[in-house]
């Protein structure tokens, strides 16, 4: 992928801040996995999969959390 997409972790607000977290991770898996028909196939496995989901939601905190401290935690 040669796409320029990220320009800023910096967002208005932490509405935004999660958003982009969740892009940032969604474009994790993107990278690793580029092969969206695998993506597809495996998606059953995962999406009933309380560790996976608890996985996916613990990248998601990880970049929030980047994101967060990139944005001084919106105080301003």
């Amino acid at each position: 992928m040669s796409d320029v997409w990220l320009n800023s972790l910096i967002t208005a607000t932490p509405q935004e801040g999660f958003e982009l977290a969740i892009t940032l991770s969604r474009r994790g898996v993107k990278y690793t996995q580029p092969d969206t028909a695998v993506l597809k196939e495996l998606r059953p496995e995962y999406a009933h999969s309380a560790d996976a989901l608890t996985a996916a939601s613990h990248v998601i905190a990880v970049n929030f959390q980047t994101v967060a401290a990139a944005n001084n935690y919106w105080r301003g």
